[in-house]
């Protein structure tokens, strides 16, 4: 027979693409704040790994700092376009719910081969001197096989694969549990996960790298595995709260590659994503989110040099955390000003400033989301700026000193002129990277508010890439007619400062472009900005 009212409206609504009838009291803060908790614990295990991957590649591995960054760069990169993968999979077939669950189950594949990998490297005393104060040496590197070196970067590739589950799938079901009408809550719930995940951050920065820099890279690696396996758990204790939404379409992910233009009246959301859709002035969704993408790269690029470049710099200073202590900081652990602006400003942003701009612009969100985009971007330059003076005046300071020549030993500056610039990154990051993620959940169809989100991070994906290449180019360049480079393994005959400036450039001429297609952006959903 027919099937009951219910569920026939049900079933119209996952062909639709249309958010599911909330039941039973699913949904609502109390379902989001499980995914707020998966996605702290989530940054713990992954940050710990990929927050402190230079210093495993340029130590253990033996690689040069520039090999190092280009693979960093490379690998970050495909960290943040596999989530296109994943978002279209959980779109189209598996469902964001069950796009989390295999994200977990990779997340300890890939973990527990990386801790294997640790323990299959020649273990190295730290030579005595490396816990010196005025040391920066590492320990030396292992003589590791063609085949070690595989099982590493499958494992670290794994890891990238379990975030394109993770990332953007985790974050819009959280999203879901928001009726579309509560744009407020909706706004303010991105806020909150930022700030829950910042505080992932600023624990794998700060203890995750101690442990493996101090502790072992083997008991880090556990550790980061053992944070997943709390991840998983938690994930599936709020299942009884989820509301969950089905695919759209079966055949969804097959569609998008296909290079068709699809007009009909029927025509899914997926199909509409590649077509001239009727709920947009006649232009393409993917034809008026391009000009905003491709003008958001280049803060990508920028902000990815945290986890490389910045790390570097800090490794050659010094580190002490006070004279009597005797702790000397790993230099990844400046990372954690990024969460802790983060964790600072996200409150102020979301209670204070949101609330007096509203009174200003009777905005809902206070600002529109392409203002907020826009401000982000406009830090991020002045970031580049600040670095490139640090890093002169680090350079200034090793050649007074005389230590041109002397790399294994720390340059007299403290680690501490480097916190500014991390914190002006969570300050770029706050404004852009939030704006951009709430600003493709809502500007693509109700279905494909996962693949809304891989799009945001794809941004950042390729802004990686487009680092990495920068920075081959910069160095072949530099080096073509037998000159030093601008990424020499000696950083004090280094010019990182160049580089930064370059980027400065680059940033400034991107804030030009984004006003001028942000100034004729036209949102979907009108009455709702």
């Amino acid at each position: 027979g027919a099937p009951p009212p219910a569920q026939r409206r049900r079933c119209e609504a996952m062909e639709s693409g249309e958010p599911l009838p909330r039941h039973d009291g699913r949904g609502g803060w109390r379902a989001a704040l499980f995914i707020v908790a998966v996605g702290f614990l989530e940054r713990i295990g992954f940050t710990g790994v990929g927050g402190n991957l230079i210093t495993y590649l340029t130590g253990p591995l033996g690689m040069s700092t520039a090999a190092a960054a280009a693979g960093v760069n490379a690998w970050s990169g495909t960290v943040l376009v596999l989530p296109l993968v994943g978002a279209l999979a959980a779109d189209s077939r598996l469902g964001r719910y069950r796009a989390v669950l295999i994200a977990g189950v990779l997340y300890l594949l890939s973990l527990g081969m990386l801790t294997v990998s640790s323990m299959l490297q020649t273990s190295h005393l730290r030579p005595a001197g490396c816990h010196n104060t005025t040391s920066t040496c590492s320990p030396p590197p292992s003589a590791s096989s063609p085949a070690r070196i595989a099982f590493f970067y499958t494992a670290v590739y794994l890891l990238a694969l379990a975030q394109g589950f993770h990332m953007p799938c985790s974050e819009a079901l959280g999203a879901d549990q928001f009726d579309p009408s509560l744009s407020a809550s909706r706004s303010s719930y991105f806020n909150w996960f930022h700030f829950s995940i910042s505080w992932g951050y600023a624990i794998a920065a700060i203890v995750i790298t101690y442990i493996e820099e101090n502790v072992g890279w083997t008991v880090g690696f556990a550790v980061c595995w053992a944070t997943m396996v709390v991840y998983l758990v938690v994930f599936l204790l709020g299942s009884r709260t989820y509301r969950v939404e089905q695919p759209v379409d079966s055949s969804s992910l097959a569609q998008l590659t296909k290079k068709l233009i699809f007009s009909r009246a029927d025509a899914t959301d997926t199909q509409r994503l590649l077509a001239t859709g009727q709920n947009m002035d006649d232009n393409g969704f993917l034809g008026k989110l391009l000009p905003i993408w491709l003008s958001s790269i280049v803060i990508a690029a920028a902000t990815s040099q945290v986890s490389t470049l910045f790390t570097k710099q800090g490794s050659t200073m010094d580190r002490r955390l006070g004279a009597a202590t005797g702790l000397v900081v790993p230099p990844a652990a400046l990372q954690c000003f990024v969460s802790f602006t983060y964790i600072a400003l996200v409150p102020v942003y979301d209670r204070a400033l949101v609330p007096l701009a509203r009174r200003l612009t009777r905005h809902p969100a206070g600002v529109t989301m392409l203002q907020r985009i826009g401000a982000g971007m406009v830090m991020s330059c002045v970031t580049m700026v600040v670095a490139g003076l640090v890093e002169a005046k680090r350079l200034r300071v090793a050649t007074d000193a005389g230590l041109l020549d002397r790399p294994d030993v720390a340059v007299p500056m403290s680690l501490w002129w480097l916190v500014p610039q991390y914190v002006l990154v969570g300050f770029a990051e706050v404004f852009c990277f939030i704006g951009l993620e709430e600003f493709f959940y809502d500007q693509v169809p109700d279905g494909l508010r996962s693949v809304g989100l891989a799009l945001c991070l794809s941004i950042f994906g390729v802004g990686s890439y487009a680092s990495g290449m920068l920075v081959w180019a910069v160095d072949w360049a530099t080096t073509r007619g037998g000159g030093e480079s601008w990424f020499a393994d000696n950083l004090n005959r280094a010019h990182l400062d160049y580089f930064y400036w370059i980027l400065a450039g680059l940033s400034a001429l991107q804030v030009a472009v984004f006003l001028y297609f942000a100034n004729r952006y036209v949102y979907r959903k009108k009455p709702e900005q």
